[in-house]
Order: C-alpha cells, then structure tokens, then sequence
C-alpha cells in the first residue's frame, strides 16, 4: 500500500529536482491543478494512471522509486533531460565587454516536441 505522506515527499522531491512548480507539474503531465494540490496534501492517493504519466514524462524518475521509495532518484540510466552548459571560456571574451546589442535576437516563440509525435508551442 503507498504511504501518501511518503508519495507527497517524493512528488515534492521530483518537482524539486526540475524546478516546477505545481502548475507547471500538472501541466507537464496533463492533469488538473488541482490533482497535484490534493496529493501533495495528502488527501488523495495517486491513480495508476498519474503514475505512469510521471513516469512516462520524466526518464529519470523510476516507477518502484516512485510507488515505494525503494531505488534511486534520479535514475544514473537515464539520459539527463537538460545537458548542462559548457563553461564560457573566458579569454574569449574581455570580462567587461557586453556582447554587442546587434547580435542579439527576439525570441518569437519556442515549440516542445514530445516523444509521441505532439508539440506545444510557447508566444513571449
């Protein structure tokens, strides 16, 4: 049987580790705003279905980790979801100098592609 207050840790530990906030969580993961307020408090238990939408969203979580806290978080298999960025060499560039404002760009919108063939696209 899940222990919800156990569930709700790990839950918090996974929004945590990619920064999100639960609007943002439940929005990855296409649920209601609300499901995530209610687990995190504790009030509900998560259905199979939430689980393996956690799952399937993010690689790194591992299902028995998730379910009984047994395992490891994140998963060292799995293929980080963000590499980390290279450190700016810095005699490239003089430690004062801004980079010039010519070069820079406005964003006009940023698209995600999943997995499963779907998008979402993001207007500033």
């Amino acid at each position: 049987m899940i222990n919800n207050t156990e569930f709700a840790d790990r839950l918090r530990r996974i929004m945590d580790h990619y920064q999100l906030s639960g609007s943002a969580f439940a929005e990855r993961i296409q649920v209601q705003r609300s499901s995530i307020s209610h687990l995190l408090s504790g009030r509900n238990k998560p259905s199979l279905d939430f689980v393996m939408r956690v799952v399937k969203e993010f690689d790194e979580v591992e299902l028995y980790w998730l379910l009984n806290g047994k395992g490891n978080f994140p998963d060292k298999s799995a293929e980080p979801l963000v590499k980390p960025l290279r450190e700016e060499n810095k005699e490239t560039r003089a430690s004062n100098d801004p980079a010039p404002i010519a070069n820079q760009k406005e964003i006009e919108r940023i698209v995600v592609f999943y997995h499963d063939g779907s998008f979402k696209a993001y207007s500033p």
